[in-house]
């Protein structure tokens, strides 16, 4: 069942039901153990003077100087009790008492019936008890007498002792209805703050949900609702960056899509006219190619991610020779670093024994995609290496380049789709190295980046394979 109000009414709720349920708790246990107390208390009382009274009784006897209403009279006195002396008559299995001496004025056939008496009469021993006369409750000790069987009842009355307890019965209901009563008020106070926080970050969820993510989420608190409030503020950042990143994306991906498709279709037009030399034409096919092969990666680096984003991508785990990857890749790349004026070189050793268990496809696309990002991130006149190497239980193929480098607050954002650094080498649609590190993290590898002025250098380390049949075991390093 909906409670109404929302969590103001919720909260203040649980706190009366607690405050609430500790007092009657409380009361459940207090009051009656009180109640037992006390009369255990008088009961005592009344059994130690009822012994005391019964060995004066037997001394008096002794010495033929007991009067009976005397005697009874001053007990009651002394004891703050009514005192009656019974005698006990007929057989065992039908005795009566027989009222001796009442230091009560009014008496009665009502007390010769008193079953704590009778008890102390069968048993021959010390008999307590709490009785109800007439509406009134009473603390009884009946005790036997050495003389004659007779028996010995000391009766008192236990309202002041219940008094007592109706006193601290009242109070205690007047404190749990004051404890209420605060606890309601508090209750909502504390919930109204805290529907309030709960508020703000609703409607901060709304605003990010809505696409608004320039207000940041503040809450000063340091306590669930604080650190629920800085989980939305960090979210809210990375929502931000990633719509940030989405629509440079957007504009990248047009760019890159718009350029080509211009030039192309500039090409076609002039490739139309009959009057071009061979020699032009072929320039023009020649570019026309290029841009294509242009719009051909971008799509594919997108199938590719949608692929990964689907979990449909295909990973072998295979042997894979990282020197001979570094060979062909170079040997790929080696018309390309020319024409960009920089140096590539590979450093690849026939002997070497660098192998990965991996796949060698996706290998082949990640050193593309590093040496692709040197050769465009980097000025004319750059050294650019590639080398494999072993390291230990696992194997790595690291792309460096001895160009200006990579800002740091740009080096920790290079993996992200869609970034891209600022700057007038930047290019592409920020794709390649998102891909690498998935591909990589599929294959139980990883690719990591490490920059500084004159020198950058973006590794792919994976797990080592052994080396293949009747090929030297690798050293130990």
């Amino acid at each position: 069942m909906r409670i109404p109000g929302g969590i103001r009414v919720k909260l203040a709720l649980a706190l009366l039901a607690i405050v609430g349920g500790a007092l009657l708790t409380a009361y459940a246990i207090v009051v009656p153990s009180l109640a037992r107390r006390l009369v255990a208390a008088k009961l005592d009382q009344q059994e130690s003077d009822a012994r005391a009274l019964a060995v004066l009784y037997a001394s008096r006897e002794a010495q033929n100087k007991l009067r009976l209403d005397d005697f009874v009279d001053g007990a009651g006195f002394v004891s703050n009790s009514r005192v009656v002396v019974f005698a006990v008559e007929g057989p065992p299995e039908a005795q009566v008492l027989r009222s001796l001496a009442d230091s009560s004025a009014v008496g009665g056939a009502e007390i010769e019936k008193d079953a704590t008496a009778l008890a102390a009469a069968k048993a021959v021993m010390t008999v307590r008890a709490r009785t109800r006369h007439e509406g009134l409750e009473y603390a009884e000790v009946a005790v036997p007498l050495l003389t004659e069987g007779n028996v010995m009842l000391l009766s008192s009355s236990i309202s002041d002792q219940l008094a007592t307890v109706e006193l601290v019965k009242r109070r205690l209901l007047y404190a749990t209805a004051a404890a209420l009563l605060i606890a309601l008020v508090l209750g909502f106070a504390v919930a109204a703050i805290h529907a309030r926080r709960l508020g703000r970050l609703q409607r901060a969820a709304d605003r990010i949900a809505e696409g608004a993510f320039d207000e940041p989420v503040v809450d000063n608190g340091s306590d669930e609702v604080g650190q629920l409030a800085a989980s939305f503020d960090r979210m809210r950042l990375q929502l931000a960056q990633l719509d940030r990143a989405r629509k440079e994306f957007v504009a990248n991906a047009s760019h890159e899509l718009r350029t080509p498709l211009f030039s192309l279709a500039g090409f076609l037009e002039l490739l139309a006219d009959e009057d071009l030399d061979e020699k032009t034409r072929s320039e023009f096919l020649a570019t026309t190619r290029a841009q294509v092969d242009r719009l051909t990666k971008l799509a594919t680096d997108l199938l590719d991610l949608s692929r990964m984003d689907a979990g449909r991508i295909r990973i072998e785990h295979e042997e894979v020779g990282l020197d001979e990857v570094v060979r062909v890749v170079a040997e790929e790349f080696g018309a390309l670093a020319d024409a960009s004026g920089h140096t590539l070189l590979a450093d690849a050793d026939a002997d070497a024994d660098v192998w990965a268990l991996a796949d060698e496809e996706r290998v082949q696309q990640i050193a593309r995609a590093l040496v692709s990002n040197a050769l465009v991130h980097t000025p004319a006149g750059t050294v650019v290496r590639l080398r494999a190497e072993r390291r230990g239980a696992r194997v790595a193929l690291v792309v460096e380049d001895d160009g200006p480098g990579i800002p740091p607050e740009h080096l920790g954002r290079v993996f992200q789709r869609f970034y891209r650094v600022e700057g007038g080498l930047a290019s592409g649609s920020g794709l390649g190295l998102a891909i690498a590190r998935e591909l990589a993290g599929r294959m139980d590898g990883t690719v990591t980046a490490a920059s500084r002025p004159g020198a950058t250098a973006f590794t792919l380390e994976l797990p080592a394979e052994d080396a293949l049949p009747g090929a030297p075991a690798p050293d130990p390093v």
